[in-house]
């Protein structure tokens, strides 16, 4: 391709906007444009680059088995509602009603499609000798976003590739589950990312086991707990801590329990300010529904609360804060003065709290609170779990390794499903010995933009992008020094036709600007290889090429530089290649 015959509207300025270097650099080199919040043009750089980690996503779901099919983006609302998917997922879920004579359609446009998918597998599968198999699409997905931010890491436009595995049994969903984890490591490998597989929770999705995958980034919106002494790494909601239970008893040198009014003081901070005490010296007691029913979980003053572990240690199926009513009702006191003394509820607490002596804890009374709070004399509890959000410093539950936080951005999601939606849309088959069962289900979620600005995000240096030679939009860029000279133009050309017709991609600046001037468009755009024609170097029977990251430039003969850039491609994709898991 020819720059002057393309659209590259590049940027000198970082627009006012742009608040992550992803977005800043996509707008600068030109690879899309805002059309409104939460949705853009991708210009043909971008696209070029999209398209390059669409084919690698489509590569590898047919190496794993998948069958590629393609679902409709409207979907009818009634197979959320069926699903209890239209509450879950609130104002998210994009629904509109169309006339259509004297009738009117409850529509929505699909934020996922596992309603589609299981209906239509429900009208098809009859029997096990269908079973198991594996769909997939990559198909526009549509999601309100609230705050769509940071260019097209977060938008209510994106495209997604979702897969869906359908089994007779666990065994064939553990075969499918492995094969979509193992393609999700050989796709973004691939695409050059430095990625992170992660446990994580299944979410209002639904299902029982997940793993995402994130790339480390300090602007990632998600945090990752991860250890860094073996492989062990999760998201914050999932993230377990090496702690255990210690032994319940009652410390010999306690203090006497005493009750102290605390007027207007509510919060942690509050409290620990007005009584000169530390958050760690407090136990914050959150009341919880668990399944309907009040339950007040106790965590250190320091600490947050994790609703997926307290809902796992109490083998819950939802849990929810509870509401101000239900808080009077099981404390006596408004909302902020919960203390497990004398609370009329069942109660857990996490491991840390046994730990403390003297707590300073809400006194279930308005504007009270207790001191001298200790556990197997003012409250009692048989054992403890791990029921707040890991931190840095705390023991890896894998090794003898410590954990740290960073950021991450999320690229891929993996489910184990089960048979919510086949139990919910009649997704069932018909065994060997002539039983009904429901069709067990699997999930498989990729944000295919989500490569591009990942790689944007983490890929780049004070002069602009740096392009894996997998993703980037063109391989090579060729840049004549002087198009009104003919001699150079005339090897310009002779290479870019020879460098096509051997299957690179190659983009030429054949404009009439300054070389400086070319040279900042090239690292801004970050095309991998550079080849330079004209000035000394020609004369002397010479092209000049440099890899955009490289220390400096190599002279090559003209009459062997298609050659030595074959050569040198080659080798490159060779070297990225290398990190691809088999």
């Amino acid at each position: 391709m020819r720059w002057s015959k393309t659209l590259i509207p590049t940027l000198k300025e970082v627009p006012s906007d742009a608040e992550v270097p992803s977005h800043q650099l996509m707008l600068r080199a030109g690879l899309i444009k805002q059309l409104m919040a939460g949705a853009y043009t991708y210009l043909p750089l971008g696209y070029r680059a999209l398209r390059k980690a669409e084919a690698i996503v489509r590569e590898e779901m047919e190496r794993a088995g998948a069958i590629e099919i393609h679902m409709p983006a409207l979907q009818p609302i009634d197979l959320f509602e069926r699903t209890g998917r239209k509450e879950a997922f609130g104002n998210v879920l994009i629904n509109f009603e169309l006339k259509r004579g004297d009738r009117r359609i409850h529509m929505a446009l699909g934020p996922t499609h596992e309603e589609v998918v299981t209906d239509l597998v429900s009208k098809i599968v009859t029997t096990y000798r269908q079973l198991p198999f594996t769909l997939y699409q990559i198909q526009t997905k549509f999601r309100n976003e609230e705050r769509p931010r940071f260019g097209v890491l977060r938008t209510s436009e994106f495209l997604m590739k979702d897969a869906y595995s359908f089994s007779t049994s666990v065994e064939q969903l553990d075969e499918a589950y492995d094969a979509m984890y193992a393609a999700y490591c050989r796709i973004f490998a691939r695409c050059g990312l430095e990625y992170l597989p992660v446990e994580a929770e299944s979410g209002p999705i639904g299902g029982d086991a997940s793993h995402e995958f994130m790339v480390p980034a300090g602007n990632g919106e998600d945090q990752i707990v991860r250890c860094g002494k073996c492989t062990y790494a999760a998201n914050l909601e999932r993230a377990d801590t090496g702690r255990t239970a210690v032994p319940i008893a009652l410390t010999e040198s306690c203090g006497d329990l005493k009750k102290v009014d605390t007027p207007g003081a509510t919060t942690i901070d509050q409290v620990s300010r007005m009584l000169g005490c530390t958050p760690q010296q407090m136990i914050k007691t959150l009341i919880y529904k668990v399944d309907d029913k009040p339950v007040a979980v106790l965590v250190r003053g320091d600490h947050e609360g994790n609703d997926g572990k307290i809902r796992r240690a109490l083998k819950a199926t939802s849990v929810e804060m509870a509401d101000d009513a239900t808080v009077q009702e099981v404390t006596g006191a408004p909302t902020g003065f919960a203390g497990p003394v004398g609370i009329r509820c069942d109660m857990i607490a996490d491991h840390d709290v046994a730990q403390i002596v003297d707590a300073v804890t809400g006194g279930n009374a308005g504007d009270t609170h207790y001191t001298g709070v200790n556990i197997g004399r003012d409250y009692q509890l048989a054992t403890t779990f791990d029921l707040r959000n890991a931190d840095s410093g705390d023991a890896c539950p894998k090794c003898d390794g410590t954990l740290e936080m960073v950021h991450g951005i999320e690229v891929g999601h993996v489910f184990k499903l089960g048979t919510k939606y086949s139990e919910s849309l009649d997704a069932n088959y018909i065994d060997e010995n002539e039983m009904k069962h429901p069709i067990i289900m699997g999930c498989y979620g990729i944000g295919v933009n989500r490569i591009v600005a990942s790689l944007c995000e983490t890929r780049f240096d004070e002069n602009g992008l740096v392009w894996p030679l997998s993703i980037a939009p063109y391989e090579l860029l060729i840049v004549p020094l002087n198009v009104d000279d003919q001699e150079v133009m005339n090897v310009a050309n002779r290479c870019y036709e020879e460098l096509q017709a051997a299957g690179v991609d190659v983009l030429i600046d054949d404009r009439a600007a300054r070389p400086g001037f070319k040279f900042k468009d090239a690292d801004l755009i970050g095309i991998p290889l550079r080849m330079v024609i004209g000035g000394k170097g020609l004369k002397e029977g010479n092209v000049e090429v440099k890899w955009r990251t490289g220390d400096g430039p190599e002279m090559l003969p003209v009459e062997s530089a298609v050659a030595g850039i074959l050569e040198r491609l080659d080798e490159r994709r060779k070297a990225e290649a290398v990190n691809v898991p088999e």
